[in-house]
């Protein structure tokens, strides 16, 4: 049996994602109906209300399996479906899991696209350069929900972690080996 599952809901980055899940050796099942049995990987590209009609289908069922606590790992947008809302995507409600909402950089240059440094705020998860391509952010309303931050114009949310939901803004599968040893690290905390 697979030990993970990877939702694929007809948008994403599955490509190179699945590439990485295989370098690291890892079994896992592409899925359109999470199971709730197995942690499950969201890989997120593309506009938040976008991604939200394509998990139109499983929407309930991702929340519910959520809620009572199936391992969850989000990249990109994949963090961005767990807040209330997003700028994004105006009138398009989240899966509203934590508390909070996406905005846009106020900055001179948008998308943030490239490397980047990333800060733990939590105890115990490594630090270094990770791959971002956002426009928008988490803006959690509890602030020790952030794992990591980053700075693009000032400080913002780079990653979440709360209960049995972590997710990346940035992209670990596109970060080399450090990518590599956060996916190890949220796996390890399992």
């Amino acid at each position: 049996m697979p030990e993970l599952e990877l939702l694929d809901y007809g948008g994403g980055n599955l490509g190179s994602l699945r590439r990485c899940l295989e370098r690291l050796g890892w079994s896992f099942a592409l899925v359109t109906q999470p199971s709730g049995d197995r942690p499950l990987i969201l890989p997120g590209v593309g506009a938040f209300g976008a991604v939200m009609a394509g998990l139109s289908e499983v929407r309930l069922r991702l929340g519910e399996i959520l809620r009572e606590g199936t391992p969850y790992l989000g990249i990109c947008v994949g963090l961005q479906i767990l807040l209330q809302s997003s700028q994004e995507s105006p009138g398009v409600e989240g899966l509203g899991l934590i508390e909070g909402e996406v905005v846009r950089f106020q900055a001179p240059k948008v998308p943030q696209m490239g490397w980047n440094d990333v800060q733990a705020r939590q105890s115990g998860w490594p630090e270094g350069f990770v791959y971002f391509v956002n426009s928008y952010y988490a803006q959690p309303v509890d602030p020790t929900a952030v794992l990591y931050q980053a700075e693009y114009h000032g400080l913002f949310c780079a990653a979440i972690r709360q209960k049995n939901l972590t997710a990346f803004q940035f992209h670990p599968e596109k970060s080399g080996a450090f990518g590599e040893q956060l996916l190890r690290h949220w796996k390890e905390q399992l």
